[in-house]
């Protein structure tokens, strides 16, 4: 049986895991309604699936795991047995799905143009996560360098996860980022270029506003 992504389609780390599978061979379906059962948000039930009510969660037969590292890891064992671990592509996707993560998605995009968007209380406040998103940028052209990926040669997991974020800065009009560090600009049209990213990042083009 296929396993199921337990979380809505447009989240940015439901995106990424889809993204990881999806490179693996497996086109990998999702949403809130596993075996077409529709679960509320924050209810009983998701809270059994995830004991702080996030997405996303993989159900894979009898087993249910929460937390994008986790679960992207599991579908390497189950899809790519025979990959071996890498330390820096590890550490990349530490630093993606936490530092990288809350700079650029949960204290910028999320607030100016996520489902429920939450406005700057103050210029300051927004020039503040301005800069943390141009800081973390910066470090993120530097690692990329003249490489194809972000990790070298081959797409990996950091590339997986990376993807759905720009994918969502892109359009914003406060960013121009694109100006700024075309490197990165160029990734992410090969993101996009590719076969999974042509089935997650552009045929399903969800915008979060």
């Amino acid at each position: 049986m296929t396993p199921y992504l337990f979380g809505p389609a447009f989240s940015t780390l439901v995106r990424s895991v889809r993204l990881h599978a999806l490179e693996q061979g497996l086109a990998l379906p999702c949403g809130l309604a596993p075996d077409g059962q529709a679960i509320a948000w924050h209810s009983e039930a998701h809270l059994a699936l995830h004991p702080f009510g996030q997405v996303p969660v993989l159900l894979d037969g009898e087993l249910r795991l929460f937390e994008t590292l986790a679960i992207c890891r599991h579908l390497d064992r189950r899809l790519s047995p025979e990959r071996g671990g890498n330390p820096e592509q590890d550490a990349w996707s530490s630093a993606l799905l936490t530092t990288v993560d809350t700079r650029l998605v949960r204290r910028y995009l999320l607030r100016v143009a996520g489902p429920r968007p939450t406005p700057f209380r103050t210029l300051e406040e927004q020039q503040r996560a301005l800069a943390d998103v141009d800081a973390t940028l910066a470090v993120l052209d530097r690692q990329l360098g003249d490489q194809s990926f972000l990790c070298g040669a081959d797409f990996s997991l950091p590339d997986a996860l990376l993807a759905p974020m720009l994918d969502y800065l892109e359009p914003l009009p406060d960013l121009h980022w694109q100006t700024t560090w075309p490197r990165l600009a160029a990734y992410l049209d090969r993101l996009r270029a590719r076969p999974s990213g042509q089935a997650i990042l552009v045929a399903t083009d969800f915008r979060l506003r």
